[in-house]
């Protein structure tokens, strides 16, 4: 089924229509939501997530501390290095959308933007005036708040020096503009730079939806290192006319010219861009293992179940399309024409109900992706 931010959180824009959010807000200046998801934060309690920061398929922090004296360790984490936490403390988990189904539905409530600029769920829990010190993110962030209480305070940060020998990026001199008190259920929407320290008032958590805003250097490298595995250059560097010069420690003009001409043959379009991003935009993160079903059913089988049960993208799955191309889990997918339509509407809604009507081409695919571990059926709650 296919989650609307509107249908499944009717308040989680506070009454405000995505357009109007984009327009107004996003990368322009926070947002204040109260009661977004009245009532929200039971999906997942304290233990609970002490268990996955327990996990080395997540990635987890630990950090303690106040004014210059901080700590930082990164997980996975044993009960006794837990046992010996000093308050004030939090603990920071990554990816819980991938191993909480209700966190993957809560991050795809948030499809006003499009998937290819979410990143993850991240869920924290903190003592007692804990936190991780004030500090800006450079990337769109969504606050929600859970159990418990948080005071936040906002402000733009003119001054972004941080203190030295800090294991964090504390900013040195925040000068906090607005102060709000988020309980269960309320929501602060906050833009890149944006500087913000958050304060636990007594046990609470809080759920992150974090949005990737990649450096453009970081692009860069990446897009040079791609096309260095999908270009191939012809010839070789020769000079059967070289001629003797006065000076042989001299690069010769002759040389420039002949390499320049060589890196002139390095170039690229559209196709080759869109091949680039759907690639790095769907690469699975470096932890991420996906468990292809013990006993697969046969095709047959496979396309009976289609007709009665949900099929559904795995949530470590990432399935984007750019014109007719497909991309899925790092990979281009060569996808028939006919077939693009359903592909089309899986990549969207992440799910197809049972009774489609999906074709023997489309069916093909979906059962390959199936037996890679890529989707499955849909249990019954």
């Amino acid at each position: 089924m296919k989650i609307s931010a509107l249908k499944a959180y009717p308040n989680l824009l506070g009454g405000l229509a995505p357009q109007v959010f984009l327009r107004d807000y996003w990368q322009k200046k926070p947002l204040l939501i109260r009661r977004a998801i009245p009532g929200f934060g039971g999906e997942l309690d304290r233990d609970e997530l002490l268990a996955l920061c327990r996990s080395d398929e997540l990635e987890s922090r630990y950090i303690s501390g106040q004014h210059q004296l901080w700590r930082l360790e990164h997980g996975p984490f044993t009960s006794a290095q837990i046992k010996r936490w000093k308050t004030p403390w939090t603990l920071l988990v990554q990816g819980v959308n991938l191993v909480l189904p209700a966190g993957d539905q809560l991050l795809r409530a948030f499809n006003f933007i499009p998937y290819a600029r979410l990143d993850d769920l991240m869920v924290s829990y903190a003592t007692d005036g804990g936190g991780v010190g004030q500090h800006l993110d450079n990337y769109d962030v969504f606050l929600l708040q859970g159990n418990g209480r948080r005071r936040w305070r906002i402000g733009k940060a003119d001054d972004q020096r941080f203190m030295p020998d800090q294991p964090l990026r504390i900013l040195q001199n925040f000068k906090p503009q607005d102060e709000y008190l988020l309980e269960a259920g309320d929501m602060l929407y906050l833009p890149p730079q944006w500087a913000h320290e958050g304060v636990a008032m007594g046990e609470c958590m809080t759920w992150s939806i974090g949005f990737r805003a990649p450096p453009a250097q970081e692009l860069v490298d990446q897009f040079l290192s791609f096309l260095q595995e999908n270009l191939q250059i012809d010839g070789r560097y020769q000079d059967p006319d070289l001629r003797w010069q006065k000076h042989p420690a001299e690069i010769s003009a002759a040389m420039v010219d002949q390499v320049e001409n060589m890196l002139a043959k390095v170039h690229w379009d559209k196709k080759l861009i869109r091949k680039f991003l759907g690639q790095v935009l769907t690469e699975p993160k470096p932890h991420v293992v996906f468990d292809p079903p013990r006993r697969p059913m046969s095709h047959t089988k496979f396309r009976v179940a289609l007709t009665a049960k949900i099929l559904q993208l795995d949530p470590q799955t990432q399935l984007l399309f750019s014109d007719q191309q497909f991309f899925l889990n790092g990979e281009s997918e060569s996808v028939p024409r006919l077939a693009r339509k359903m592909i089309r509407q899986l990549a969207d809604q992440r799910a197809l109900q049972p009774g489609t009507e999906i074709t023997d081409e489309v069916a093909t695919i979906l059962y390959r992706w199936y037996t890679y571990g890529y989707l499955n059926f849909a249990r019954r709650s």
